[in-house]
């Protein structure tokens, strides 16, 4: 994962301090929380959120095919 101070994806251009295109998880910290999230682009964010804000801390590239859901995936 790359460290990133920008505002917005560079993958995909969608901004940071937009509402997370989709939340995995979200874990309680002395100083705030830590919210892993999904990007439009598939790209999985790490963001802290403090009482100075939220950032975008960490990230991955884009997920070479889109996630699929349980209810959309093949039964084996």
């Amino acid at each position: 994962m790359t460290s990133t101070t920008g505002t917005v994806c560079p993958h995909c251009g969608w901004p940071d301090g937009a509402e997370p295109y989709q939340v995995v998880s979200r874990h309680s910290t002395a100083a705030g929380s830590t919210v892993w999230t999904r990007c439009a682009c598939g790209s999985l964010q790490v963001r802290n959120v403090d009482a100075s804000g939220m950032r975008v801390v960490s990230r991955s590239r884009p997920s070479a095919t889109p996630a699929r859901s349980a209810a959309n995936s093949p039964s084996r």
